[in-house]
């Protein structure tokens, strides 16, 4: 018996651990499914192939490597640790080693995992293709590296931010590259949704646009984790018909699930234990019992709050090396690196990571996962739980809920997750702004004929206005470029914003950076007097300059962590479609106004609020789209004012994280406001609005489904056990009234009837 098998056993025998637990799921063992290795495939690659210990395929492999043969774009949709990467490797290998002139461009959302393939295909195919050229290009690239890359690379691993900034916009440099690609790989095509993949559909468009300069029209080889429509996305992201292959072919050593509600502590009020508390205590247990562990958390702030809780609980002697690290955006590449490595070295013992280690970098024989709160949708979550047991035997994922509408719904539902297929990923390659911009960096690389198609876009609209504000010029029906700007350095992928403020620890004399946070976060997690918290270290900051994007901190001991408040206005400016009836539903385009107005100070383990302060920031502003339902007097039956507020501001809490299940989008992708008499319907409205500028298409969805999102929401409250409101449902009393829950659910019913 294992050491984790001896644990497990112990957790079962144990009756406080097992009266939290609402499923204990045995995921049990499979044999695999395997085919014999195609005959057209290279001796010597056979031969590297058996080396590595690989006889034969896994059937999806096989079926893969055959449709990309036939010519075909293929998607290939298996779990973590399945052997996707061989779906893509192999044949371009072979394609290389019969035609060496041959290029790939393989784009995987992160750097860390460039490196990490490269070192994997080097391996692979260093015995079989003594000359092949695969290089990691990216911004940690040595430029006396890179003149030979564009020069000689028959495989290029990047990410969709250096192709967007450094590959398209100078494609004369890569003339070699773009006149004999034949391949293009997208690993972890479930990433690219939301305005990430809005983004990347559009760099898509543009690298087949400079393809068709020079002569080439690659083939596209995707591969994901399990969603709904795989089919659907790959198709939105390339803009062709593909072939998905979705059946696993993979064996499977046996996994035990746990859903783990905490304890209520406050049976009235419907409190439960903190979820980061019960964390701490089973990663503790795991880590004495010498179980390599990873802890997922849903934020920068509850990475840094389970670090200090983990190191702090740990006795070692003083200079000895606790073993456990965090990993977070922000942190910078070096310490990264050395983490990844540790991991898979076995010299870390635990790592307490956000989602960036979701994705399938190789750390290693990891045996657990705990997750702190569900990771937002059925995908994550199956993708976190697979970072653990790649390559052992039995091994463990444990979903431990907090008190959000959303995580009381999984973990009193556990049906729901384990009978469900995983959500649909929804990208909008459309979104005007996303569109404009990407017409912009399209312009700078190539003049645009004045009838081109931008994919399947008319932008013929979009070259108009930009002709108008004499960013381009016409001439004999084309469109030229004419700024001296070069647009793609000012259009970032990943968020809204387009710049991030670097953090700079000025407690030496010596200042250093170190970290660094979106613009759009700061106002929330760096404003004067915060308590910035990394690697496990608390730092004060003592001045935000947002001119010069930075943010200077001061390392201190402080027994307490900060959050701060968001306070949001929103005024209508246009319908898209609306309905009426009892009750009224629109969906349209939005302008909101934030602004962080004030911040708490929550002291350390028992979470109390022992403090606040102002924040003296400006204004932000965003246009948006939004979903909205307004309650005309007659469907309210006499509600007065006082009850309609109280239950619309029960319904803004519950409803955004319950639309979630339905979208495959993290909560905070959507958010609510709710009005009591809105100046734009004059009625009792309830807005949805997309968290991003110009929208990503969630408020829309919602629009068409709107009343399995109520049904499911009023479901969640009646099944909490509080009696009027608290954080698993509609919210505490204390923000939604007296009696919040009970005109939340009479507003739901006003809704479904």
């Amino acid at each position: 018996m294992s050491r984790l098998e001896k644990l497990l056993a112990q957790w079962k025998e144990n009756p406080r651990f097992m009266a939290n637990v609402t499923r204990w799921e045995v995921i049990p063992a499979r044999e695999g499914s395997y085919c014999d290795f195609p005959p057209w495939l290279n001796s010597r690659l056979k031969e590297a192939l058996i080396e590595h210990g690989i006889h034969r395929l896994y059937s999806h492999q096989a079926s893969a490597v055959e449709a990309v043969n036939r010519e075909e774009n293929v998607v290939v949709v298996t779990p973590t640790a399945s052997g996707k990467t061989l779906c893509y490797n192999l044949p371009v290998l072979n394609t290389i080693m019969a035609e060496p002139e041959t290029r790939a461009l393989y784009l995987f959302p992160t750097k860390a995992l460039s490196q990490d393939q490269v070192a994997e295909l080097r391996e692979l195919g260093g015995g079989a293709c003594p000359n092949l050229n695969a290089y990691t290009y990216d911004g940690d690239t040595e430029p006396g590296l890179r003149q030979s890359i564009r020069r000689a690379g028959n495989i290029v691993v990047t990410n969709p931010d250096m192709l967007h900034s450094a590959i398209l916009p100078h494609h004369t440099k890569w003339i070699k590259l773009f006149q004999n690609l034949k391949f293009v790989v997208i690993d972890e095509m479930h990433q690219y949704r939301g305005v990430f993949g809005s983004h990347v559909a559009n760099v898509i468009r543009r690298l087949k646009r400079i393809c068709r300069f020079y002569g080439a029209a690659p083939q596209f080889i995707l591969c994901s984790a399990t969603i709904a429509n795989p089919g659907e996305l790959a198709r939105l992201l390339i803009g062709e018909p593909v072939t998905a292959i979705i059946e696993n072919g993979a064996p499977r050593a046996e996994k035990h699930f746990i859903f783990y509600n905490p304890p209520v502590v406050n049976r009235e009020l419907g409190l439960r234990r903190s979820s980061l508390l019960e964390v701490r205590r089973m990663a503790a247990e795991l880590v004495a019992s010498n179980i390599q562990t990873i802890i997922f958390t849903r934020s920068r702030l509850g990475v840094e709050l389970l670090l200090t809780y983990l190191q702090g609980g740990l006795k070692v002697k003083p200079g000895e090396d606790s073993g456990i690290r965090g990993y977070r955006g922000g942190y910078l590449p070096g310490e990264r690196r050395a983490i990844e490595a540790g991991l898979r070295r076995g010299t870390i013992k635990a790592v307490v990571s956000t989602n960036a280690l979701e994705l399938g970098i190789d750390i290693g024989q990891l045996e657990a996962c705990i997750m702190n709160g569900y990771p937002g949708s059925i995908a994550s979550t199956w993708q976190q739980a697979g970072r653990a047991g790649r390559r052992s035997g039995v091994s463990l994922a444990v979903l431990v809920a907090n008190s959000e509408p959303l995580n009381q719904y999984m973990v009193s539902n556990p049906d729901y997750f384990f009978g469900r297929t995983p959500e649909r990923a929804l990208a909008n390659p459309d979104n005007l702004i996303i569109l404009t911009n990407h017409v912009r960096c399209a312009a700078f690389e190539l003049p645009f004929d004045e009838d081109e198609l931008f994919g399947e876009a008319p932008v013929r609209e979009i070259l108009d206005f930009l002709e108008e504000e004499q960013v381009l010029y016409k001439s004999e029906g084309r469109y030229h470029w004419m700024e001296d700007a070069y647009p793609a350095e000012e259009i970032s992928l990943r968020s809204a914003t387009r710049e991030n403020v670097v953090i700079v620890d000025i407690t030496d004399p010596q200042p250093k950076v170190i970290g660094e946070i979106d613009r759009f976060s700061a106002p929330m997690l760096v404003h004067e007097e915060a308590i910035y918290m990394h690697g496990g270290r608390q730092y004060q900051v003592e001045r935000l300059d947002f001119a010069e994007k930075k943010a200077f901190v001061r390392r201190v001991d402080v027994n307490y962590f900060t959050d701060a408040n968001l306070a949001v206005d929103l005024k209508v400016l246009d319908i898209f479609k609306e309905e009426g009836g009892p009750v009224r539903r629109a969906w349209g385009e939005v302008r909101i106004n934030a602004l962080v107005s004030m911040f708490k100070k929550i002291r350390f383990h028992s979470h109390e609020n022992i403090g606040a302060g102002p924040v003296n920031l400006p204004e932000s502003e965003m246009h948006t789209t939004a979903f909205w339902i307004s309650f005309p007097a007659a469907s309210l039956g006499g509600m007065t004012p006082a009850a309609v507020e109280e239950g619309l501001a029960g319904l803004a809490n519950l409803v955004p994280q319950v639309a979630s299940l339905f979208l495959m989008g993290d909560p905070r992708d959507l958010r609510a406001v709710c009005q009591v008499k809105a100046p734009f319907t004059g009625l009792p409205t309830l807005f949805l609005y997309d968290n991003f500028p110009g929208g990503v298409g969630y408020s829309s969805e919602i629009y068409g489904i709107y009343r399995d999102i109520f049904q499911a929401a009023r479901q969640v409250a009646l099944n909490c056990r509080c009696s009027d409101g608290c954080p698993s449902c509609v919210g505490p009393s204390h923000q939604v009234g007296a009696h919040g829950k009970t005109h939340a659910l009479q507003l739901l019913e006003v809704i479904l009837s």
